[in-house]
């Protein structure tokens, strides 16, 4: 029998110190010791089982991240106070100076920043190349090129990344494979694919209720081990640390991500075919319409559906804005950024999360001022939703 990405969730089940169904809360920002010898060997990473300080790890935080490796196929994995925490620690982990990252030009804000802005002060460059285009992705490999950088469903743009076929180009160079997977968890799952390290943002679909930020690194033991190294490991010494009580609730909520992603997938879809029935310009990766949508096809676990993002596009700032003030006036969805909450989130990527990203290159990938991104929620009656949300682009020009 073939075990799934939620199979391994449900079966991953640690009980806590009363017999709780649910593990015991760490509340401890630091840990005894029965003799100093152990503490000493705990310091040097040597003394499997025993925590010294919470910034280094918590019984909290291992339930947690040996839950997302299992989810993700990797042999253990770090987790973060949020999703740039993982992506700065693990690419700082992976580049020193004079180093290079080839990346997708589509990619969150604040990692597009990260990447033009903070890391050339420390001279590790990177190339922005279309993530689709596999002889662009070649092209800008150098000898310095350490990292091959995306997102599996890219952010805001939808692009979808061949996972297997830039697997193969990374492996050729010997470079390695770094995956955002925020928008597709369950969906894809990029180690199968051949990724080395796959990266998600826990605030968003895994957690599901907008009620905290977090982030995650899945990869090798010997990465993680590198990254908590207390004398050079970037997570050590960059202290994202996620907080035990968050670890808790996150896991919690990770135990229905399977029915959820489902849910969100099925709305989506619906919403993406209705939209582009009215003639508007739509992007969602389970549209035959959409460039990738055979490779999401080839790659997907189909069961998750296509994802719970999609965007549309209504030609102008104005345009957008007066459609998402009236939808949130109708209750239809809120006016916010983030994703992957109960309830449809939408806003306008080109100013506000990717508004990093210069107007001249923003124009240049294709990101309208008039995109609209919508994170589809959980609704029951997604007809009913649809309905209204019609109606209200009739009220502001848009059909």
């Amino acid at each position: 029998m073939i075990m799934k990405p939620a199979d391994f969730i449900q079966d991953l089940q640690y009980f806590g110190e009363f017999g709780g169904i649910n593990p015991s809360i760490s509340d401890s920002s630091t840990y005894t010791f029965l003799s100093a010898k152990t503490m000493f060997d705990t310091f040097e990473g040597n003394a499997d089982g025993c925590y010294l300080y919470s910034r280094h790890s918590s019984p909290s935080n291992l339930y947690l991240g040996e839950a997302l490796a299992a989810m993700e196929g990797t042999e253990t994995s770090n987790v973060s106070a949020s999703g740039m925490g993982a992506i700065t620690a693990v690419l700082m982990q992976l580049c020193a100076a004079g180093d290079h990252i080839v990346s997708s030009r589509t990619i969150y804000g604040g990692t597009y920043a990260f990447l033009k802005n903070f890391t050339p002060k420390l001279n590790i460059k990177t190339s922005f190349v279309d993530i689709t285009s596999l002889k662009s992705v070649e092209a800008a490999i150098t000898s310095q090129t350490k990292v091959l950088y995306c997102e599996s469903v890219s952010n805001p743009l939808l692009e979808v990344a061949d996972i297997e076929a830039l697997s193969v180009i990374a492996k050729k160079h010997n470079l390695q494979l770094v995956v955002d997977n925020t928008f597709s968890p369950l969906s894809i799952s990029p180690k199968q694919l051949g990724a080395d390290i796959i990266i998600h943002s826990l605030t968003k679909f895994i957690n599901g209720a907008s009620d905290t930020i977090g982030g995650v690194v899945c990869g090798t033991q010997e990465l993680v081990d590198n990254l908590r190294n207390v004398n050079d490991g970037a997570a050590m010494l960059f202290g994202a640390t996620m907080d035990s009580l968050r670890a808790a609730s996150i896991l919690k909520n990770l135990r229905t991500l399977h029915i959820r992603m489902k849910q969100h997938s099925a709305n989506a879809m619906y919403l993406a075919k209705q939209f582009e029935s009215l003639g508007v310009k739509t992007v969602y990766p389970g549209l035959d319409t959409h460039p990738s949508h055979n490779v999401f096809k080839r790659q997907m676990n189909t069961e998750f559906g296509y994802g719970g993002m999609l965007t549309i596009d209504v030609g102008t700032l104005e345009k957008a804005n007066a459609l998402m003030e009236l939808m949130q006036g109708k209750n239809l969805g809120y006016l916010a950024v983030s994703l992957g909450f109960y309830k449809t989130l939408f806003s306008a990527p080109g100013s506000s999360t990717s508004s990093e990203i210069p107007e001249d290159e923003q124009k240049e990938m294709g990101l309208s001022p008039g995109l609209i991104r919508f994170s589809v929620g959980l609704d029951n009656d997604i007809k009913r939703t649809f309905k209204s949300m019609s109606a209200c682009m009739k009220s502001v020009g848009v059909l």
